[in-house]
């Protein structure tokens, strides 16, 4: 029984994981913007081999540095972890670096130690992001073990912006003795105080660091880097109180935040979204302007469509829309015979007018809609480049399981690609039309034969334009 609590303390399961599997993509969209995935290796001071990865715009902005937050990951888990740190982050102009600690998911070590050598882990990385000419200052964001790394080297470097702590320990020992108690192991107090001298000097010979020194409660008093502290209200292994005598004991600006939940779930979005507003406030993100896309559309009435729609889909309905727009269609239910001389683009023109305008309602002045995030939070606004749902630690939150099932991605996705029409401009339109229709105040006309089949090619044109991107979208799955 005694080397299975040795193994829970310094080698408890290791995350296993394919890095283009659980990780995001090389290249990726988030809110409208392009970011890429930079992985990299880097040697700590006892030789161990760290396996690391940067979430970066992509393009990097020139003559412009971004702050960047490291996430710390707990004693199982890996840089997966990050991946709702960087939904959060990255809207916002603030890279995310995350990294395997020494003894955790693929990097090299046998076992880890509760952030007595991660804090190491953790000093390398932030020398390598301090030779970054790209980024400026750098903030912490740790869990469980990470939290405890995060503080621990936060007291050692008064230059770090700024720290989240969820679920951070005060005192390894002390929880140790706790979770004799949660686990109702039935033994006298004095057999379970010398059982757990026996594993301080096995985990010490072993691990290389003595659990007595794992104590947050000796540098808190030290530390005054601006701190968000957050933790589960049902959490049973590191239950809440630790959180609060850390926060008692520390001296720089602090705030704790409580939300339900045990130590393994996820997190709630208010917590998510205090994170980006305290990262906002202490990192002060540059306002980089979007990239000014200019793209060539079709202007089909409410159907807007980008030069990249596949001609095939297009052709054949296009060339009835074109013979039903004129005076001579035929009230044959025949399609008329196509000619294969003409180019869809050509088609197109004559059927509807060519448009030259940014996708996404992008700002004509060169800022940024997607970058003051919290000011659009506080307006009500800027869910759709910040409310996303994390995903359970068991489903690492990859990109197809951030918001919702595989069908609704799919669905959003030939939405996002197909209509290029803000919603916002949409609904305005429905507003003034509901307008007209009650100062009118008269019965509708019946429509004319010539609409009537304008209006049911539109139709018969969505609908394969969304079966024909849904299937591509099979393909690239």
């Amino acid at each position: 029984m005694i080397e299975q609590f040795i193994n829970f303390v310094i080698r408890p399961p290791r995350a296993e994981y394919n890095p283009d599997q659980y990780l995001w993509e090389k290249e990726f969209t988030l809110a409208g913007r392009t970011y890429q995935r930079q992985d990299l290796e880097l040697k700590n001071t006892r030789g161990y081999t760290l396996k690391c990865s940067h979430y970066l715009p992509s393009p990097f902005p020139e003559d412009t540095s971004l702050p960047c937050v490291i996430y710390c990951h707990g004693n199982s888990g890996c840089r997966a972890d990050a991946n709702e740190a960087a939904v959060i982050l990255l809207p916002s102009n603030i890279t995310v670096f995350t990294l395997d600690f020494s003894g955790s998911g693929l990097s090299d070590g046998d076992y880890v130690s509760l952030g007595w050598h991660e804090k190491d882990d953790l000093k390398m990385v932030v020398s390598y992001l301090r030779s970054n000419k790209q980024i400026s200052c750098i903030g912490l964001w740790g869990r469980s073990m990470g939290a405890v790394t995060s503080l621990l080297y936060g007291a050692e470097d008064p230059s770090i912006a700024g720290m989240v702590l969820d679920s951070a320990f005060s005192n390894l020992y002390d929880l140790m003795m706790e979770l004799v108690d949660v686990y109702k192991i039935r033994l006298p107090k004095f057999t379970v105080k010398m059982a757990v001298q026996y594993m301080r000097r096995v985990i010490e010979k072993k691990a290389k660091f003595d659990i007595m020194n794992l104590n947050c409660l000796q540098v808190a008093p030290k530390t005054f880097i601006p701190v968000l502290f957050g933790h589960a209200s049902d959490d049973k292994f590191i239950q809440p109180h630790h959180s609060d005598l850390i926060s008692e004991a520390y001296a720089g600006d602090k705030n704790v935040i409580k939300f339900d939940g045990d130590h393994n779930s996820s997190r709630p979005q208010f917590f998510y979204d205090s994170v980006s507003i305290f990262f906002y406030n202490v990192l002060h993100p540059p306002n980089v302007p979007r990239a000014h896309k200019l793209e060539k559309y079709y202007d089909l009435g409410d159907l807007k469509l980008g030069s990249g729609v596949d001609e095939s889909l297009l052709y054949e309905i296009l060339s009835s829309l074109r013979s039903a727009s004129t005076e001579a269609a035929s009230s044959s239910s025949v399609l008329p015979t196509i000619s294969s001389t003409k180019s869809v683009s050509e088609l197109l023109s004559e059927v509807a007018p060519v448009t030259d305008e940014s996708f996404f309602g992008e700002d004509t002045d060169g800022n940024d809609g997607h970058t003051d995030v919290q000011d659009k939070k506080l307006n009500g606004e800027g869910e759709d480049c910040c409310s996303y749902t994390s995903s359970n630690r068991e489903s690492w939150g990859r990109c197809s399981s951030l918001g919702g099932s595989d069908e609704d991605l799919r669905a959003d996705d030939t939405l996002t690609q197909v209509f290029a029409t803000p919603m916002r401009s949409t609904k305005e339109k429905e507003k003034e039309d509901d307008k007209k229709h009650k100062k009118k105040k008269k019965k509708k006309k019946p429509k004319s034969e010539r609409f009537e089949k304008l209006e049911a090619l539109s139709r018969r044109l969505r609908l394969c334009l969304l079966k024909g991107s849904t299937h591509r979208r099979h393909k690239s799955t």
